[in-house]
């Protein structure tokens, strides 16, 4: 394993002659999700042989966020970088090390493409996307209409809103009126697009596919040439949106705890498996039923979920995404 005195943060940049927007693409946030990874390095080498070529704008590339987690090809350095990102005055863990140069770089930029990859053995790729512009408390937009339109020309159909809204419920629900404790909380929900979003732009999680997944790497390279593309970087043919008919657009709505460590699920759920309205989802420790309070998608079940963390998420359909 490095140690991480040994290690170093990389990004490199292109900038063309032209006016454009400036855009970030980055991968291995998580260190074993490396689809990312693999295709920045892809599209680098393209640019660098000529076969692309960046007409206006800027791009930099972070190939590894995370090179701790990397070099250990585990999800995590010391803690999960993807939560609690802000700069640290005083750095606690390698993540903090990471956020203080990471931060100040997203905040240099307009547009965040973030890639990804899951656990699950099944299951497509999907894109998270940010809240409909407003000007709340919690996290205040003003570009949905460009993100949603560059989300639905990266090359996957599945769409995931609501994360930190349905995350927030959960925490004041455990806050109990706490303002303090909610405030420290809500921050630990504040990953890389949240954190882009709180600097003026706006931002795209892509979940490839499987980490293992061969072809997560093509649909990592992909969604990062119909983004140079769609934003005009590269002099090529807009990608088409996908299709209306073709999408499937859920908005994360509720959230569920653990409340004891022997709370059990009925069965090895995964996300996006469907739920119908009554169904039993798990048990309490004191036998009490887990039922779906409607019908609609599991989202990010934990198994291992400690006691008064989140255990599930629980989505409907969106059938106005990118209609708005």
């Amino acid at each position: 394993m490095s140690s991480p005195r040994k290690l170093q943060f990389k990004s490199v940049n292109y900038t063309g002659l032209g006016q454009g927007p400036r855009v970030i693409i980055m991968g291995a946030t998580h260190g074993n999700e490396t689809c990312g990874t693999k295709a920045i390095l892809r599209v680098m080498e393209e640019i660098d042989s000529g076969k692309l070529h960046i007409a206006a704008g800027s791009i930099t590339f972070v190939p590894i966020v995370n090179p701790l987690a990397y070099a250990q090809n585990t999800r995590s350095g010391e803690r999960n970088l993807n939560r609690d990102l802000f700069p640290k005055a005083d750095p606690q863990d390698f993540e903090d090390h990471v956020g203080n140069w990471l931060c100040p770089l997203l905040a240099q930029h307009e547009v965040l493409l973030d890639l990804h990859s899951f656990n699950a053995k099944n299951g497509e790729p999907f894109c998270m996307v940010g809240p409909l512009n407003n000007d709340g408390p919690l996290e205040p937009f003003r570009h949905a209409e460009k993100e949603r339109a560059l989300a639905r020309r990266l090359g996957v159909r599945r769409f995931v809103t609501g994360w930190l809204a349905t995350y927030g419920q959960g925490v004041k629900r455990r806050s109990r009126g706490n303002a303090a404790e909610l405030e420290t909380v809500l921050r630990y929900g504040m990953g890389t697009t949240e954190y882009m979003r709180s600097t003026g732009g706006y931002a795209l999680t892509l979940e490839c596919g499987q980490h293992e997944d061969p072809t997560a790497p093509e649909v990592a390279y992909r969604a990062i040439v119909n983004t140079l593309a769609f934003l005009k970087l590269i002099d090529a043919p807009e990608p088409a949106p996908v299709p209306f008919e073709e999408m499937e657009a859920l908005a994360m709505v509720a959230v569920h705890d653990k409340l004891d460590a022997n709370d059990q699920f009925s069965r090895a759920w995964s996300s996006f498996d469907p739920v119908a309205e009554g169904e039993q989802i798990g048990v309490r420790a004191d036998g009490t039923p887990v039922l779906a309070e409607f019908s609609g998608r599991i989202l990010f079940p934990d198994t291992n979920a400690a006691p008064n963390h989140e255990w599930y998420y629980l989505t409907r359909p969106n059938p106005e995404f990118g209609r708005e």
